[in-house]
């Protein structure tokens, strides 16, 4: 018998142990368990750990919609709002019932402005519940996307009406009236969402707010302190409270309560970080950098922290740090997209834009939506000149991302090159929107009212600018410029010196109250007037360069050529400087020094081809054709189109008969860019006088003797062309045209030979 009960004992427990086994492997009791762990975590405010059991119990049973549901509320925490609207699809799809998935996916809707969208999802849950609160806020939010102010403000009432002790419906409705310019009612609605739940730390932080709007710094301040009692370990309500003290205009309150913030939530990254970030936004890039230096010693593998840290640096121009930072980051991970496009900023910065955009164009074949790739890319392409390819990078960045300013601001600067403005219109209403109270959206949109003729409201936009940022020049300087080209110079010169008085180095504000002395033929006072600006700012290089253009105005050239040779000290990348001073030495007849300087000038500033273009001018003046050949081929290497390099250098292979074939490919290609400048039809008409086309060449220059009359080269040419085709009267009289024009230009003496010859004929 005593054999006999180990026997029966291990038979019970290979029986439990099977059981056991046959449990686990059960997916219905393994998904479970996944779920509810993932409640757990999500309950903790573990939303990654969480999001990780819900997509295993997916695994188990894709048509689990309740994972589905939670799954997609921890994306939507986590910021992964593309695969939240995915998934909150898949559980709407599995049940359409349930009420709370659709209105979930409705405000994933309004949240992309697919504003018809959220309307249609809260009328088909109010259609099954028609008292559904969430679903009538939902529609009052989707009314009010779609402008529809008056709807939203009456279904927001009637959500009240479904749940009057609802606090949050309260503050929705105060959001909706403050846009109805309603800020009474709407004070009364956070007040009442207050009165409702006094314990809510976000509804405080939404009357807050509300006070912050209208410039009530010591209301604001009072509910975010409030807030901060509720919820000590939130680092929003701190964040708020540093916003208050910063509008308010106490930056030292401010970063306090940052550092308290730090202090207390030590292990919380979006409370560690607040503090760099305010540092970064107000400018105090010495402070950002050892905050950053500290975060990245203290926290080694907040990835945030080392890439934040190393754009900082790419900014500041601290290029070896950089690296150094974002070796790190790759050594972690070869293939992190961040990392490898602060890798293509490094190339950008150091003169590699090539470099760059095959970095880039790899991380973008991997990550496709990545805009900061995108933008950058549209860097590289800029730097070489690809400005249509730059544009539709940075397009595809602000689509991405609307709320990415550098984008926006790159797309304004190619409206305004290429006088797009509809374009510019777009990025205008765009930077209003992601900075209200910035100054640069509404002078934007001022540059567009005055292209559409509409001066009444560019006046209203650059009052606007002035009005919402009173400390920044760009308003006062624009509205300066609006009133000199009304030719109301007291306003003008008013709004000039606003400007200056803002910011000493403000140099389109200076330029304004030089061009009004200028046109007054006060160029003494012009002087007069940038040297006291020097002497305020005696280190701006744009300066010195206004102070040598007026002084050759004046006819002071050795002061003029003193003051450019100062601007180019300061800024060896101020390479109008640099021509400038080329043009001075070579009016003084120093042509050694203007080469010299040219080549100084490429020296610094290898990639700009404006450098190379002058110094091709000066040396083809000189009679060194083959320098100036090579060196308009170097221009064209770096701007494949460009007019004027390509006629010049057409000109120079015609005048010395190289290669005819690739002169007037050039030529055409030139007049093509340039209908009405005298210089490409004349280039032109020679290219096919020398092809023997004489007919074309007639042609061609007479068009160019109707852009350009007063040119006798013209005339010469034309008459050569009547030559070749046997109409001595007419070639007579061009060769005389010519040299009445001028009897010395450059070709007077065989123009002499051609007419006596016609005259003994």
């Amino acid at each position: 018998m005593r054999r006999s009960l180990p026997l029966a004992l291990g038979t019970i427990l290979i029986v439990l142990v099977s059981f056991v086994a046959a449990c686990k492997r059960d997916p219905n009791v393994e998904k479970k368990e996944f779920f509810q762990s993932g409640v757990r975590f999500y309950a903790q405010g573990k939303y990654q750990d969480a999001a990780i059991q819900f997509m295993n119990a997916i695994k188990l049973d894709p048509k689990f919609e309740e994972a589905h549901f939670h799954l997609a509320q921890c994306e939507m925490r986590l910021g992964q709002v593309r695969i939240a609207y995915h998934e909150l699809g898949q559980a709407v799809q599995l049940n359409p019932g349930d009420s709370k998935a659709q209105v979930d996916l409705g405000n994933l809707y309004l949240l992309a402005r697919q504003f018809k969208k959220a309307q249609a999802q809260a009328q088909l849950v109010l259609k099954q519940d028609p008292k559904n609160v969430d679903a009538a806020v939902l529609l009052a939010n989707a009314d009010a996307g779609s402008s529809d102010l008056d709807a939203a403000l009456q279904e927001m009432q009637d959500a009240i009406q479904m749940d009057p002790t609802r606090a949050q419906t309260y503050v929705n409705l105060g959001v909706l009236q403050l846009d109805a310019e309603k800020p009474d009612d709407a004070e009364a609605s956070f007040k009442k969402a207050v009165q409702l739940n006094p314990k809510s730390a976000s509804i405080l932080m939404a009357l807050g707010t509300f006070y912050i709007r209208q410039h009530q710094w010591p209301d604001a301040e009072q509910q975010f302190e409030r807030a901060v009692g509720l919820a000590p370990k939130d680092p929003r309500p701190r964040a708020d409270l540093a916003e208050t003290y910063l509008l308010a205009g106490d930056s030292g309150k401010a970063e306090q309560v940052l550092k308290d913030a730090q202090t207390a939530m030590p292990n919380n990254p979006a409370a560690y970080r607040l503090l760099v970030q305010f540092y970064v936004r107000s400018g105090q890039t010495d402070k950002a950098l050892a905050e950053y230096a500290a975060l990245a010693k203290n926290h080694p593998h907040d990835i945030w922290v080392k890439r934040n840290y190393a754009q900082t640096l790419v900014l500041t121009k601290k290029y070896d740090e950089a690296a150094k930072i974002d070796d790190e980051i790759l050594k972690t991970d070869k293939n992190d997209p961040v990392g490898l496009t602060l890798e293509a900023e490094l190339d950008e910065a150091h003169g590699h834009p090539n470099q760059a955009a095959t970095i880039l164009q790899n991380v973008l074949k991997s990550v496709p939506d990545y805009a900061a790739a995108h933008y950058f890319l549209g860097v590289s392409f800029s730097m070489t000149d690809q400005i249509d390819r730059a544009e539709g990078e940075w397009r595809e960045a602000a689509r991405l991302q609307p709320s990415m300013i550098a984008a926006q601001r790159k797309l304004a600067a190619v409206a305004v090159q290429k006088g797009d403005i509809d374009l510019l219109s777009q990025t205008a209403t765009q930077l209003q929107q992601l900075e209200p109270n910035a100054a640069e959206g509404y002078v934007l949109q001022a540059r567009v009212d005055l292209a559409r003729k509409q001066v009444p409201a560019a006046v209203a936009d650059l009052q606007k600018a002035v009005q919402v940022d009173p400390d920044n020049p760009a308003g006062y300087t624009a509205m300066g410029q609006l009133r000199q080209a009304q030719k109301n110079v007291p306003e003008a010169q008013k709004y000039y010196n606003q400007a200056l008085a803002l910011n000493a180095n403000d140099a389109l504000a200076l330029q304004g109250l030089v061009n009004i002395d200028l046109a007054a033929k006060k160029t003494n006072q012009a002087v007069q007037l940038v040297n006291a600006q020097i002497a305020k700012s005696p280190n701006n290089s744009a300066y010195y360069a206004m102070l040598a253009q007026v002084n050759t105005l004046g006819h002071d050239l050795p002061q003029a050529q003193s003051a450019a040779a100062k601007a180019v000290q300061l800024d060896s990348h101020n390479v109008g400087a640099f021509l400038l001073l080329a043009q001075i030495q070579g009016d003084q007849g120093n042509k050694s020094g203007a080469v010299a300087t040219y080549q100084q000038a490429m020296t610094a500033n290898p990639r700009d081809f404006r450098p190379y273009f002058s110094l091709a001018e000066l040396d083809n003046d000189l009679g060194q054709w083959q320098k100036a050949q090579g060196l308009y081929q170097q221009v064209l290497q770096m701007r494949p189109d460009y007019a004027p390099a390509q006629n010049n250098l057409a000109y120079v292979l015609i005048e010395h008969n190289q290669n005819l074939d690739v002169a007037l490919s050039l030529a055409q290609s030139a007049r093509r860019t340039m209908p009405t400048a005298a210089a490409t039809a004349d280039t032109l008409g020679c290219a096919y006088y020398q092809k023997g086309l004489y007919s074309l060449a007639v042609d061609t220059l007479k068009e160019a003797i109707q852009e350009g009359p007063t040119d006798p080269s013209i005339h010469y040419h034309l008459a050569l062309a009547y030559v070749k085709e046997g109409n001595r009267p007419e070639a007579k009289a061009e060769f005389e045209r010519a040299l009445s024009l001028n009897p010395n230009f450059k070709d007077a003496a065989k123009a002499k030979q051609y007419l006596a010859g016609l005259r003994n004929g």
